[in-house]
């Protein structure tokens, strides 16, 4: 047997094992190599996923599954709450729209009971100022039918006084006034 340098503990947990020591030095590197503790190696496997499952299980699965709801709960109560505001904004939106309407339809009617008022102020302004137009017409007709009096007259009186003037240059004897005056009305009338 050859001698090898193991300190006195490993050389003590080599002949505890019943190992030698040219055994013990390669069992050191990696002891889930070792074939002889296989069977004791997967028991305690076993014994630890069945304790890691009942923990998961217990007490983190649990945790988490709440976790998960609460934040399913709260995800579907914001949507609900998010289709409540859309609602209430098309809500908001069509009585927007009607009060849009309605708005028109009073300014149309504000606006066809003010041009109705202005059309009967106008209609009385314009009535009035022809009854104006129509005096002040018939004071011109009647001031121009003065006036056409006094030219007749007095063009029936400058005719009067040439034709005295004519006959008495032409004819110098008797005038006579009454058949001069006759002879220009006559001419004058037509």
């Amino acid at each position: 047997m050859a001698e090898h340098n193991l300190s006195p503990e490993a050389q003590g947990m080599a002949d505890a094992l019943g190992v030698d020591g040219d055994h013990a030095g390669a069992s050191a590197g990696m002891p889930q190599l070792d074939f002889s503790s296989f069977d004791n190696q997967i028991v305690w496997l076993l014994i630890t996923l069945v304790v890691i499952y009942f923990v998961l299980s217990r007490v983190a699965l649990p945790r988490i599954g709440s976790v998960l709801a609460e934040r399913a709960g709260t995800i579907t109560n914001d949507i609900a709450a998010a289709e409540d505001l859309k609602q209430q904004a098309i809500d908001a939106e069509a009585a927007y729209e009607k009060a849009l309407v309605d708005a028109r339809a009073e300014a149309g009617r504000i606006v066809g009971e003010t041009k109705a008022a202005i059309q009967v102020d106008l209609d009385k302004a314009i009535a009035k100022a022809d009854a104006e137009i129509a005096a002040r017409a018939a004071e011109g007709e009647k001031a121009i039918a003065a006036i056409r009096d006094s030219a007749a007259e007095s063009a029936a009186t400058v005719a009067k006084d040439i034709a005295k003037d004519i006959v008495a240059a032409v004819a110098p004897g008797k005038i006579d006034a009454k058949s001069i005056t006759a002879a220009v009305n006559a001419k004058m009338k037509g």
